[in-house]
């Protein structure tokens, strides 16, 4: 999305465009649009800046994982997608990897009649220059677009991977010449590792970064650099997005709630959360918290860690 537009506002500016061009819609196409417009469930969800992008994003986002990568499920997948953005989600990330393409089949055939809509991003697990152009087009073809707002190296998890990407014609170089012909909007980076990620944008002035966070330090490795990867992020303005909220589904079987999880992380200095999506019940519940957060104290973070880690 080139252009920052929510499903409210793209819909009374649809409204206005076709008033003020002399076409008279039906009543019923009008019915319909006034419905949409004061639906409380189609309202404005809180907002952050994506870091230097200059991009505003949905503090709750959709991930690409869960029911939108899984062959077979492609209505269930469709319905998602269609009822995030509907509700306010502007953010969808996704990868070449997820459910080998379908996650991005999926997302694609929403991108095909709401790219306006949303910010999309999506990922290169091949660290080289030649295999990254070639992923790249593919990932444009399956999400039908001829744009990606955020392209991200995937899985950035050791020195020896940040080495790879350095390299002479490595992804960076690939990304940098998508950058330059204007195919992709800005250059991230992801992983598991807050040492690996916070080195990463230390030397290298990435838009944004993808990283593990939850009170039990689950799927993230080296979690000591936590707070040194925020000072950095901080001190470049780079847009951190976390993921692995729910700690892959093993802290809500400790007894933590959705509200708490995400509670947690939002209280954390991030622009969005990315949330995979198994069905609609969960996606609502989700979005009413978010719509609903309140930042947690210190001392209740605290408190969580030490409740998931024991």
């Amino acid at each position: 999305m080139k252009k920052n537009m929510n499903r409210r506002d793209f819909l009374r500016n649809s409204f206005t465009l076709l008033a003020g061009a002399g076409f008279i819609a039906s009543s019923s196409f009008c019915d319909q649009t006034t419905a949409l417009l004061e639906d409380p469930d189609v309202k404005s969800m809180p907002m952050r800046p994506l870091g230097k992008t200059g991009l505003d994003v949905s503090l709750f986002s959709l991930g690409g994982l869960a029911t939108v990568n899984q062959e077979g499920k492609q209505d269930d997948a469709l319905a998602i997608i269609n009822r995030s953005i509907d509700m306010g989600v502007n953010f969808i990330d996704t990868a070449s990897r997820y459910g080998d393409g379908v996650s991005e089949t999926h997302i694609g055939m929403v991108m095909k009649e709401r790219r306006n809509e949303v910010i999309l991003a999506t990922k290169s697990h091949d660290f080289t220059y030649d295999g990254t152009m070639r992923l790249f087009e593919q990932s444009l073809e399956r999400l039908q677009t001829d744009y990606i707002d955020v392209y991200q190296h995937h899985y950035v998890n050791t020195p020896e991977h940040l080495g790879q990407i350095k390299e002479e014609k490595s992804a960076r170089h690939a990304f940098e010449r998508l950058k330059e012909e204007g195919a992709i909007g800005h250059i991230g980076i992801t992983g598991h590792s807050s040492r690996v990620l916070a080195d990463a944008i230390e030397d290298y002035p990435y838009e944004t970064a993808l990283i593990t966070l939850n009170p039990a330090g689950s799927s993230m490795d080296e979690p000591q650099h936590l707070e040194r990867f925020f000072r950095v992020a901080k001190e470049r303005d780079v847009g951190v997005i976390a993921m692995k909220v729910f700690g892959g589904g093993g802290l809500m079987q400790q007894g933590f709630t959705p509200k708490q999880l995400l509670s947690y992380v939002y209280s954390y200095p991030i622009a969005t959360a990315i949330v995979g999506i198994s069905e609609l019940p969960h996606l609502e519940q989700n979005v009413e918290i978010t719509n609903n957060f309140e930042p947690l104290s210190e001392e209740e973070m605290s408190a969580m860690r030490t409740r998931a880690q024991t």
